[in-house]
């Protein structure tokens, strides 16, 4: 019996280690979907990572993630590459973000090999868009990103709120300064998005209408200290409350601020993105040079709904062309919330 029974037990041990074998080399895999971002170690490209994932989790996908080292021209072919490396990877879908142009093969590849692709965030380059357009060979089902214009308008809503006393009762004229971090779509839509909302919120109330004047300055890219330089013609021309267009542009301004005594005391300010500085730049309340708040872009929805756009087109379901993204205001009174939420992260 006992002969028999060991018989047995090798028996469905062979049969085990057959079956565990067969699975590995012909069972199903998980269908793949690659996201090439723009950046990879932010903070903000992680959140967009940790939303495209889940997605991938829920949806069944595996989802891998790359972005180059930054978003410079320099390292342009490195995302190029890694383009490359996915499609030659037979992947299910792509979605993609792209730092320049110069994509038109790659896209192209992928309409011949029938791999839909998502650009994301400030997406695909429109060259590039036309160029695969023009050969009948667009693979792009859908853009999802954040409505620069509805987020900046948000910020004006939010930041005239807070200041319209101070205009009102201003006997000059009331200037409002608007720094534009660099000439792309992003930066002229979160310019005008700001000034055409505060200027229908200013015009509308009888208390601001006429007291104010709105003073652009426009900076193509961070280089050289360009947006303190900014700050100091906009401070110069009379500036009483600034709004920031991005990140980069509120890390310069905080630097001048600390390092100009009490220079900017009386001027209030308002931000757009996130990041460590802003965070901390909220959180103090007191004293002068207030940060009233800040518009961040919910970049966790970024990359579950590109994901989740992409895994509908593989699949043949219904796809939504244009996804926008609303960003989401935050200010002393939420921000641990905020952040919580992964809507704003430090980096």
């Amino acid at each position: 019996m006992k002969k028999i029974m060991k018989k047995v037990l090798a028996l469905t041990l062979v049969l085990s280690l057959v079956v565990t074998s067969l699975a590995a080399c012909g069972g199903e895999k998980a269908p793949k979907i690659a996201v090439v971002a723009k950046g990879e170690s932010h903070a903000f490209w992680q959140a967009v990572k940790a939303g495209a994932e889940s997605a991938g989790e829920k949806y069944g996908y595996e989802i891998t993630f790359r972005g180059p080292v930054s978003e410079s021209a320099k390292d342009l072919p490195s995302q190029k590459e890694m383009v490359s490396t996915a499609l030659s990877q037979e992947v299910d879908g792509l979605v993609l973000a792209t730092i320049g142009t110069g994509f038109v093969d790659s896209l192209e590849q992928a309409f011949k090999s029938k791999i839909p692709v998502v650009h994301f965030d400030s997406g695909v380059k429109q060259e590039d868009i036309d160029a695969v357009n023009k050969s009948k060979s667009n693979p792009i089902e859908s853009l999802v990103s954040t409505s620069n214009l509805k987020a900046a308008s948000m910020a004006a809503d939010n930041f005239f709120e807070a200041i319209k006393a101070d205009i009102a009762s201003s006997t000059e004229k009331y200037i409002v300064g608007v720094i534009q971090h660099d000439t792309s779509s992003t930066g002229v839509d979160r310019a005008k998005g700001f000034m055409d909302k505060f200027k229908e919120l200013a015009d509308a109330d009888s208390t601001t209408k006429g007291k104010y004047e709105i003073k652009l300055e426009i900076k193509d890219g961070d280089a050289n200290n360009s947006y303190k330089t900014a700050l100091e013609a906009l401070y110069n021309g009379g500036l009483n409350a600034l709004f920031m267009c991005n990140e980069g542009v509120v890390k310069q301004v905080y630097d001048a601020i600390k390092s100009s005594g009490d220079k900017y005391d009386d001027v209030v300010f308002c931000g757009f993105d996130a990041g460590t500085k802003q965070i901390d730049w909220i959180k103090e309340t007191s004293g002068k040079a207030v940060l009233v708040g800040s518009v961040a872009q919910d970049s966790f929805q970024i990359g579950y709904q590109a994901v989740e756009q992409c895994v509908f087109a593989i699949e043949g379901k219904t796809i939504t062309p244009t996804v926008e993204i609303s960003g989401a205001w935050y200010d002393a009174t939420n921000i641990e919330d905020m952040i919580k939420k992964n809507l704003v992260y430090h980096g």
